[in-house]
């Protein structure tokens, strides 16, 4: 295997594990939970769902053809406020991140090394890979951070929970001596 292919292969393994902290978090929130904003200056967790499906699908339709910025992009729209309901919210997430999993199943290693523009500024496919990865990974912070913050006691722990670490230590190496 070269070393295109397995980075493409980690690196579409990494947008799952990210995806995943998302997807584990908002299966823990309610729809009003995914309204709640701390104070005016604040994102809820569907603004950010919204603004990170918008990047997606802009960044990632047509990505080696046209600039990732399209013209019906909205982003300040994005900002609003204005999800519905937890299924909508959902929806929105979900097509976002088809498109960018479309999108990479269909790169080849030929492709890492191509020029593409995000607005009108020239990227090798592998920096604007990586700096989607960065973005998209803080967005997922975000998330995260005000489900904990919400849910308090009832946060249900998507890593090592606090107190545990030696516990998953063991378990783990025991996994991997096959003990």
């Amino acid at each position: 295997m070269s070393f295109e292919s397995e980075y493409l292969k980690v690196v579409r393994e990494r947008f799952k594990s990210v995806k995943e902290l998302g997807d584990k978090t908002i299966s823990q929130l309610s729809e009003e939970d995914i309204q709640w904003v701390l104070n005016n200056g604040s994102n809820s967790v569907g603004v950010i769902v919204k603004h990170l499906s918008g990047n997606m699908v802009s960044r990632w339709t047509d990505l080696l053809t046209s600039d990732g910025e399209k013209s019906y992009r909205n982003r300040e729209q994005e900002f609003e406020n204005n999800i519905s309901s937890k299924q909508e919210l959902i929806t929105i997430w979900e097509k976002g991140w088809n498109r960018l999993f479309e999108t990479l199943s269909d790169l080849g290693e030929q492709d890492l090394l191509k020029n593409i523009y995000i607005r009108s500024e020239s990227h090798t496919v592998l920096e604007a890979i990586e700096r989607q990865m960065a973005h998209y990974s803080y967005h997922i912070g975000q998330i995260v951070y005000i489900g904990k913050q919400l849910k308090d006691e009832n946060w249900k722990s998507l890593s090592i929970p606090k107190g545990k670490s030696e516990v998953y230590l063991k378990q783990m190496k025991n996994i991997h001596h096959g003990k």
